[in-house]
């Protein structure tokens, strides 16, 4: 098994899925967790190669790691595995999955995201609370109970929320 498998195995343990929760053609997310008072969230973001993410603005900042596959971003830059992009809050975006194999990126995503149609009016905002929905409604679709993927306001470590001999 590779590196990229173990992550996922653990994000799917850790969030109590049995695949990856699919978002819209050749686009999928694994929550990982949702940072307290709403802040925004931590989760694992697969596109097959040439889906785009469309334009987009954050309200906070954004670190986003390339653990699978390329992408390019607006600016022509593209971003291979390890590659690492940091997003300012106000960051105005979007980006394409390229290269032959899925595209896998671990995320933190503080605030909300905004994707904007014609003159950049925002046409779906989505905040912490509505991925929360999001993972919640899919767990009831599919038939399991939702874990508490909530951090503690404390910032104490989580394990998978089943074996917390992860930690150790």
């Amino acid at each position: 098994m590779s590196t990229i498998d173990h992550v996922v195995a653990a994000a799917l343990e850790r969030s109590g899925l049995p695949d990856w929760m699919p978002e819209g053609e050749g686009k999928w997310s694994l929550p990982i967790a949702f940072l307290p008072e709403g802040a925004g969230w931590v989760e694992l973001m697969r596109l097959r190669p040439g889906v785009r993410v469309g334009l987009h603005r954050h309200s906070g900042e954004v670190h986003a790691l390339n653990l699978q596959g390329s992408r390019r971003l607006n600016t022509g830059q593209v971003v291979g595995p390890g590659g690492y992009v940091f997003e300012p809050a106000g960051n105005t975006d979007w980006w394409q999955a390229q290269g032959a194999e899925d595209l896998i990126v671990h995320v933190v995503v503080k605030g909300a995201v905004e994707y904007l149609g014609p003159h950049r009016s925002v046409t779906a905002r989505i905040t912490t609370e509505d991925r929360i929905f999001d993972y919640r409604q899919y767990c009831s679709a599919m038939g399991i109970p939702a874990r508490d993927l909530q951090l503690p306001d404390d910032g104490a470590a989580m394990g998978t929320g089943a074996d917390d001999e992860s930690l150790r």
